[in-house]
């Protein structure tokens, strides 16, 4: 055993089961090199769990269920924060997120700060899209959600149900909040929003 692994290992007891763990967290502890074949080794033997390309898990065992690993969407938020980069759903993730659909995405879209990159995590495939400062400052819990679906996915041919859904969030928002967001989103957003705010004043 080299005393990389032998640090490596020791300094993982100190993680809380469930912890996202990546070779960065390491570094100063090893060669790059050194580091991945310990981290690699640490998963052979099942002390870590490997769940995608330079990305293991600490894993939660649960005495019913065995291990119990984080969703995607944890996994995303994790890593953002190891990274210290933002990072906001966009697309059918933030349509999931909102209710406006039942279907859970097999590809998670955020809206980042920080570089672009793809990371599969078994069958779900999580994007960090790089985009701009103007969209990473929405405000709003749910008005930022709206608007990012509805930049990636449009706003042609969405059915009554997602438009009553959306008008229902929208009352759920802060007023003051909502207002400052609508003048960040695109022109077909902010129309699409706007004729949905007057049609339910004028209901």
């Amino acid at each position: 055993m080299t005393a990389t692994h032998s640090t490596i290992e020791d300094y993982i007891k100190r993680y809380k089961r469930g912890d996202l763990i990546v070779p960065s967290d390491f570094r100063g502890k090893g060669s790059e090199a050194a580091i991945r074949k310990a981290l690699s080794r640490l998963a052979t033997d099942g002390t870590i769990r490997r769940i995608g390309h330079g990305l293991y898990i600490l894993p939660i065992k649960d005495p019913l269920f065995g291990e119990v690993l984080p969703s995607a969407d944890e996994i995303a938020h994790a890593l953002a924060d190891k990274e210290k980069i933002k990072i906001k759903p966009a697309g059918a993730q933030a349509m999931h997120k909102l209710g406006l659909t039942t279907q859970v995405p097999t590809k998670l879209v955020y809206l980042t700060d920080g570089n672009s990159r793809t990371i599969k995590i078994n069958r779900t495939i999580i994007r960090f899209k790089a985009t701009t400062p103007k969209k990473m400052a929405l405000k709003g819990e749910l008005s930022s959600l709206i608007i990012l679906a509805l930049e990636e996915l449009g706003t042609n041919d969405l059915d009554a149900q997602i438009q009553n859904r959306i008008r229902e969030l929208i009352r759920k928002e802060n007023p003051v909040v909502f207002k400052q967001d609508l003048k960040l989103a695109s022109a077909s957003v902010h129309d699409y929003l706007l004729k949905i705010i007057n049609d339910d004043r004028m209901a």
